[in-house]
């Protein structure tokens, strides 16, 4: 054992029975050729972590001398393989032999740096499998053979396609970074009232920790914040020459819907970018809204920063409307993600689950969230067309009818809210006669944006549907931010609850909402004004919405180290992606989904596996997910320390 602190892996070899040490050359830990694992103490440790996002407000040229210094003996095989078979060969067997090593019990890494570092083996195993270039359509195995061989190859792949093997290979070689320490803490080795102790402390500064995070996140029942929102609101009202009857009025704001720059310009400071934006989605007919409630919980001034993820909501991207343009120019069948097309066998109705379908009533909101699943779909923000779907409506009631095994229904669109009582308890009426729905769904985001619709006879005539024991009514809504949280939505929500309703939450992963603790916060105000979280739905992998997206990573990251630090009565939502065709795939089931490679510009590519796995040989869906490092400089470029989000590159 080396005496300087550092604990060294070893190969297997002829003497490994015996528990013999190898002669180790300290200056390359070198056995037989191979590299070994090495994990380091203390400050070695921390300074790994201070280089674990190297180098990310500047884009650079790869720099490929500082990947193969995170492993010599992968460098050396490539240099020394006659060509792509014979790597995929060798770096096989060089990977069995670092496996043996941390399961032979003799090589002195810490459980769980061995842990990492298997879940490494295993990653890297698939990357280079014959199997995985087929799924995906390319090799980095190719990629990294060329960078060792021709040294000319600098800028073929770029800087992401770099730091994510040089965290692969740290990783291999148990040196991720991960832990600042390779003891167990204090409290580990003691008993009773003294390890309580030590325990409670640590559990304290962990506590201390969680709220410096949360307290950065403003939230509208915020004292200061609401007296903001009453200033807006009053200014807003000046500006329409109304009343506070009318603001009050569901009808009044969505007779007042403001649909073009010029009507919300009037009302909040815009962005030239902004204003470029919605001029050019609304000369191309990309669907546009915003009630005056949810305008007034934008900050007049732009800048602030506060509400910023307000603002994306509802104002969309250049680059959002350009892609839309083009897209919609090509047909605009690739709009349609989840292939709602290929799983409706009646018009209105979606279906990709046995016992719960979809029942679209309108394709009008009261306003338009800029990532829409159904983005192909609205066409019109002023869309009044549930007269004329009257008839499909009823086609589409008839046919649940008839499906005894449909047990819920979920009442979509658009929002369902947005139509009168007139309208929608005459169809909840049908649905709710027949003898084999247990469960009505109503998804809308009215309690978010249009807070007024959710009226006290609405609320009473919503539970009058609910029978104990026979049926259930609930509502099913969409906060993003603790900033979309008022007072005026907690009154709303709670209206709900005396009727007897359950709210729960469908939350959207986002880069405006994934910052460290933000959806904690969000979680924890949810649960006090009385919803429940139930999904967080990573974005849907289409192009047109890249902006929005955040890596599969991230989400498994803030589920590990950020919603398991509150209490299980807060972390009920269930992280997901969305199969098209298929549906949710649950990805906090590791053997669900796998990553099979990493493109030559650093996005991962993902292998999931139906919701039907081990009940029917449905196929598995493969796709690209955006870059980590895309994703780490965005966050610096909003003032976030990526140094806070080190250990991103180890959830697979």
């Amino acid at each position: 054992m080396r005496d300087d602190g550092v604990r060294s892996g070893y190969l297997p070899g002829s003497d490994l029975d015996s528990q013999a040490l190898a002669s180790v050359r300290s200056d390359e830990n070198v056995i037989e050729g191979h590299v070994l694992p090495v994990f380091g103490h203390g400050s070695e440790q921390a300074a790994f972590v201070q280089q674990m996002v190297l180098p990310i407000i500047e884009e650079t040229t790869p720099a490929f001398d500082d990947l193969w210094a995170e492993d010599r003996s992968i460098y050396h095989i490539l240099m020394d393989s006659a060509g792509i078979e014979d790597a995929r060969s060798r770096l096989a067997h060089h990977l069995i032999s670092l496996e043996a090593v941390l399961d032979s019990g003799y090589s002195g890494v810490p459980p769980l740096e061995l842990v990492n570092a298997k879940e490494c083996i295993k990653t890297f195993s698939s990357i280079i499998s014959r199997r995985s270039e087929k799924l995906a359509g390319c090799s980095a195995l190719k990629h990294l053979l060329r960078m060792a061989q021709d040294p000319d190859s600098e800028g073929v792949v770029s800087e992401g396609f770099v730091e994510e093997f040089k965290h692969i290979f740290r990783g291999i070689n148990a040196r991720s970074g991960i832990y600042d320490s390779s003891e167990p803490p204090a409290f580990i080795g003691l008993s009773g009232v003294r390890s309580a102790g030590l325990r409670s402390a640590a559990l304290d500064r962990t506590a201390r920790r969680v709220e410096s995070y949360v307290s950065r996140y403003p939230h509208g029942l915020d004292h200061n914040i609401t007296r903001i929102r009453n200033a807006n609101r009053n200014r807003i009202l000046k500006r329409l020459g109304a009343s506070e009857t009318d603001w009050s009025s569901w009808k009044w704001q969505m007779r007042n819907v403001m649909l073009d720059a010029e009507s919300l310009g009037a009302l909040v400071e815009l962005t030239d970018e902004e204003v470029e934006a919605i001029e050019l989605a609304t000369r191309h007919h990309i669907p546009f809204a915003v009630t005056p409630y949810y305008a007034s919980l934008m900050d007049e001034s732009p800048g602030l920063g506060r509400d910023a993820g307000v603002r994306s909501q509802v104002i969309p991207p250049l680059d959002y409307v350009h892609r839309m343009i083009a897209v919609r120019q090509k047909g605009g069948k690739s709009l349609d993600f989840m292939l709602e097309r290929d799983t409706s066998p009646v018009k209105l109705i979606t279906r990709r689950y046995p016992m719960i379908a979809v029942l679209k009533l309108t394709n009008f909101c009261s306003q338009i969230c800029v990532y829409c699943q159904r983005n192909w779909e609205i066409m019109n923000p002023l869309g009044r067309e549930v007269k004329s779907r009257s008839d499909a409506i009823l086609q589409a009631v008839n046919w649940l009818r008839e499906r005894p095994g449909i047990r819920e229904v979920l009442v979509s669109g658009g929002d369902p809210l947005t139509l009168g009582e007139d309208v929608l308890c005459p169809i909840l009426d049908e649905l709710s006669g027949i003898d084999h729905i247990e469960r009505i769904r109503i998804g809308t985001r009215t309690p978010v944006c249009l807070p007024q619709r959710l009226t006290q006879e609405l609320a009473e005539r919503l539970g009058n549907y609910n029978v104990p024991g026979r049926r259930e009514l609930c509502v099913m809504t969409h906060f993003q931010y603790p900033y979309e949280i008022t007072p005026e939505s907690m009154d709303a929500i709670q209206k709900l609850r005396r009727a007897g309703i359950s709210v729960y939450n469908q939350q959207v992963y986002t880069i405006y909402n994934s910052r460290r603790f933000e959806s904690v916060a969000l979680r924890r105000l949810l649960r006090l004004i009385g919803v429940d979280p139930y999904y967080m739905f990573n974005m849907k992998s289409k192009e047109e919405t890249n902006q929005y997206r955040v890596p599969i990573a991230r989400i498994l990251q803030e589920r590990k180290e950020e919603a398991r630090l509150v209490p299980g009565t807060v972390r009920t939502d269930e992280p997901v992606y969305n199969i098209p065709k298929i549906g949710k795939n649950y990805l906090r089931a590791a053997q669900d989904h796998r990553l099979i490679m990493i493109r030559p510009n650093g996005r991962r590519v993902y292998e999931f596996d139906p919701w039907e796995k081990n009940m029917s040989p449905v196929p598995s869906f493969v796709r690209s997910d955006v870059g980590i490092l895309d994703y780490l400089r965005k966050l610096a470029e909003i003032g976030e320390d990526v140094r806070d989000y080190a250990t991103i590159w180890y959830y697979f």
